[in-house]
């Protein structure tokens, strides 16, 4: 799983700077992470604090960490051999999200955040800089 593989670069808090600059009501991806809930549709809204190396094994997946305004953080992993990349992304941009949570004990992992070609799982997205990538 991608999210074994980045466990070690998350963590569950951020500094006080990076927790004023989130936005959004996190209350749904803080009750997933303390009942150690996956498979959850959730929609959020973070500052990306680090930039990982893109996933190449497998399915493509550009991947990052967002800081949301509860402090938490979460790990994006964006599926681009469906959806397009975000080119440009960098620390400290706003990132919204739409996709499936995913527990781990450093903050969680979003990932479907792309349209599925089957149909048969809820499309997800994530939206930066008045874009919609899915």
């Amino acid at each position: 799983m991608v999210a074994a593989v980045v466990c070690a670069f998350i963590s569950a808090g951020c500094d006080s700077t990076v927790r004023q600059n989130g936005s959004g009501d996190d209350s749904q991806i803080r009750r997933a992470f303390e009942n150690k809930t996956s498979d959850v549709q959730v929609e959020g809204e973070g500052v990306v604090t680090r930039m990982l190396a893109d996933d190449v094994s497998g399915s493509r997946h550009q991947r990052f960490i967002v800081s949301l305004a509860s402090g938490q953080t979460i790990l994006i992993t964006h599926n681009i051999d469906i959806a397009p990349q975000i080119d440009g992304l960098q620390t400290g941009d706003s990132v919204r999200f739409y996709g499936e949570y995913v527990w781990n004990k450093q903050g969680g992992m979003v990932h479907w955040t792309h349209h599925d070609p089957q149909g048969s799982h809820v499309a997800g997205w994530l939206k930066h800089n008045g874009r919609t990538y899915q």
